[in-house]
C-alpha cells in the first residue's frame, strides 16, 4: 500500500534531506586516492553523531543475508550499489558510488552520488554526467496526475540514447516511514503506466546506470551488486516529495 506523506511529514523530510545532503558532500570530498573506503565510512559515522541522526542501513536485514555492517555503501567501477566498506584503497580514475540513508525524527530518507577519483577518464565522466542528468529527468516526471512508469521511461530513454545500460534488476522505491516502501520506481518501462502519482508522495528516484551489460549479479560477500562484464556505472539518487507545484528534491543542499 502506498501510504502518502502529509505537508508536516514532508517539512521533517525536508530538514532531515539536507542534514543527508551535507553527509554525502563530507564524504565525497574525503574520497580520494589511497584513502579506503572504511576511511569514508568512519567519517560518515562521526558525521551522523555530530548531526544526531541514525542510520537507517547499519543492521538493515534483507531475506537470507546477514545484517548490513555500515552506515554507507561504497560501490567502486564495477561495483553498481551495496558494497560494502573496506580495505580497498581508492585509486585514481576509480568511479565510487557514495549511498547513505539516514532516520531523522522517525522519517528516512535516501541519497547517493557517484564521484571520480582524481582524474577520471572523458568515458567515465560522460556516464556520470549521464546519469545525473537522467536523474533530474527522472525527477522532472514526479508530478501530481503523471504515472510512476512515467518516470523510469525518461531515466530509460535518455540513458540507452548514449548506449548506456539501465540496471533493471534493482528498482527506486517509496521513502518515509521506512527504508523501503510502496512504491516500486523502476528506472525503466512505458510512460503511462503504473500507480497515479499523487500529492505527498514521497519516493527513493535512482538511475543505475552501466557502460556496458546491464545485467548485474551479487559478488561473493552477499551484499555487493556488481556488472555481470566488469564494467563501470553510476548511481546518483535523491529521495523525491511530489508537491501541487511539482517534484522537491528534499536531499539537496
Amino acid at each position: 500500500m502506498i501510504r502518502l506523506k502529509s505537508p508536516k511529514e514532508i517539512e521533517i523530510l525536508a530538514e532531515g534531506g539536507k542534514i543527508l545532503a551535507e553527509v554525502l558532500q563530507e564524504i565525497a570530498r574525503a574520497a580520494k586516492p589511497g584513502v579506503t573506503s572504511m576511511e569514508v565510512e568512519e567519517l560518515a559515522q562521526s558525521l551522523m553523531v555530530k548531526f544526531r541522526v541514525k542510520s537507517s542501513f547499519l543492521g538493515y536485514e534483507a531475506g537470507s543475508h546477514d545484517p548490513y555492517p555500515s552506515v554507507t555503501c561504497i560501490s567502486i567501477n564495477e561495483g553498481v550499489v551495496h558494497g560494502i566498506p573496506g580495505n580497498q584503497k581508492f585509486a585514481e580514475g576509480d568511479l565510487v558510488g557514495l549511498d547513505c540513508g539516514i532516520i531523522y525524527k522517525d522519517m528516512y530518507l535516501d541519497a547517493a552520488r557517484t564521484v571520480g577519483i582524481g582524474k577520471v577518464s572523458p568515458e567515465a565522466q560522460k556516464l556520470m554526467n549521464v546519469t545525473r542528468e537522467a536523474l533530474r529527468l527522472g525527477i522532472e516526471q514526479a508530478r501530481v496526475g503523471n504515472r510512476i512508469g512515467d518516470i523510469g521511461a525518461a531515466v530509460q530513454a535518455y540513458a540507452e540514447s548514449f548506449g548506456y545500460g539501465v540496471v533493471t534488476q534493482l528498482v527506486g522505491h517509496g521513502v518515509g516511514y521506512d527504508v523501503h516502501e510502496e512504491p516500486k520506481v523502476p528506472n525503466f518501462g512505458q510512460a503511462g503506466t503504473g500507480p497515479v502519482i499523487e500529492e505527498g508522495l514521497v519516493i527513493a528516484i535512482e538511475p543505475m546506470v552501466t557502460a556496458g551489460n546491464p545485467q548485474v549479479k551479487t559478488a561473493k560477500d552477499g551484499w555487493t551488486i556488481e556488472t555481470v562484464d566488469g564494467s563501470i556505472s553510476a548511481h546518483e539518487e535523491h529521495t523525491v516529495a511530489v508537491n501541487k507545484s511539482g517534484p522537491k528534491i528534499l536531499t539537496a543542499l
